[in-house]
């Protein structure tokens, strides 16, 4: 493929992608606002405003602190360019590619192997690869798997994300406050259910459960159309970056999936996956999924093998709950990048 073709290959599918996260971005606000104008319209406007905003500041916090939990949780340390020269020189060369002011470069002490992007208004921005990741990929491979998370904070998701998540999170919590308070109403307290209060508002809290979890799989869509459009960001910066990302993913899954078998449970480790460039707790799946048509075979052989079967509805359904896309389907995404 020359260089023009797949320039106008990254450029087309870039804005298709665009184009898909911008319709999901307003169907999620869309929906938002008509459900919260509707059951503003239909209950006492201040106590639900009162509710939406606490919400809202819990996660404002949260955002605004998300990046001390994160470094305690995954015992991230900050270093330099004396520490790690060849590091640093990648994640500078390609925040300059990618217009961005360099972040931070942490390393994450644990095995397993991944990456991922974060930050808030009070760190700033930081990348953090794992000491798995620097044992189990090449140079080459690490390089594109931080153009992938570069490539996060060059389109903000981190800001999106947050964003989006706070909205279904909103009716969460108003579904269930409405539904415990229908319980007072209808059987505590020594009141009375006049003007069928409790009914009413067992109703809408229902209804507000069901937003909550149409909200939520748009969320999980448009996470997985971010990945998509990091994985292309990492096509662009770094030459021959398709390639080494699709290896880089597989070599991942395989890793993680050993030490899944051999730790068991990740258990805190997983606790912001949905930050990392490769879900942990899908390496089983992903991993039976390669090894299906006899991909874990030679590296040659790693990218192009998977082109002979279909991803099964069962995946496709399972892919519905999951902030990443089907490994599959992500390395194929790839492969018309190469």
């Amino acid at each position: 493929m020359s260089i023009h073709h797949l320039s106008l290959v990254i450029y087309m599918s870039a804005f298709k992608l665009k184009f898909a996260m911008l319709t999901t971005l307003a169907a999620i606000i869309g929906l938002s606002t008509l459900f919260i104008t509707i059951i503003l319209s239909l209950l006492g406007a201040l106590n639900l405003i009162t509710l939406g905003v606490s919400v809202l500041f819990v996660n404002l916090l949260q955002w605004l602190i998300a990046p001390y939990i994160i470094d305690a949780i995954y015992n991230t340390k900050k270093v330099s360019r004396v520490e790690e020269p060849e590091l640093y020189e990648i994640v500078e060369r390609l925040s300059a590619k990618s217009g961005i002011k360099t972040p931070e470069l942490r390393i994450a002490n644990i095995q397993i192997p991944n990456a991922f992007a974060y930050g808030s208004p009070l760190t700033g921005n930081r990348v953090a690869v794992t000491t798995g990741l620097l044992k189990t990929l090449n140079l080459d491979e690490v390089e594109a798997v931080i153009g992938h998370e570069i490539g996060h904070l060059k389109h903000r998701d981190v800001q999106v994300m947050m964003f989006v998540s706070l909205l279904p999170a909103i009716f969460y919590y108003i579904g269930y406050s409405l539904m415990w308070s229908s319980m007072y109403y209808g059987y505590g307290g020594g009141r009375r259910d006049r003007g069928g209060n409790g009914g009413l508002l067992a109703l809408i809290g229902l209804l507000s459960i069901a937003v909550y979890w149409i909200l939520t799989l748009f969320t999980l869509y448009l996470s997985r159309l971010r990945e998509y459009y990091a994985d292309r960001h990492s096509a662009t910066v770094v030459p021959g970056g398709a390639r080494k990302l699709a290896l880089g993913l597989i070599k991942i899954v395989e890793s993680t999936t050993r030490l899944r078998r051999r730790y068991g449970n990740l258990g805190s480790l997983s606790s912001f996956r949905a930050l990392f460039i490769s879900d942990p707790e899908n390496s089983e799946k992903e991993t039976i999924t390669l090894s299906r048509e006899g991909i874990l075979r030679s590296e040659s052989d790693l990218i192009y093998e998977y082109t002979r079967r279909r991803v099964t509805f069962a995946e496709q359904l399972a892919e519905l709950f999951s902030t990443h896309p089907n490994i599959i389907k992500r390395l194929r995404a790839l492969q018309e990048l190469m």
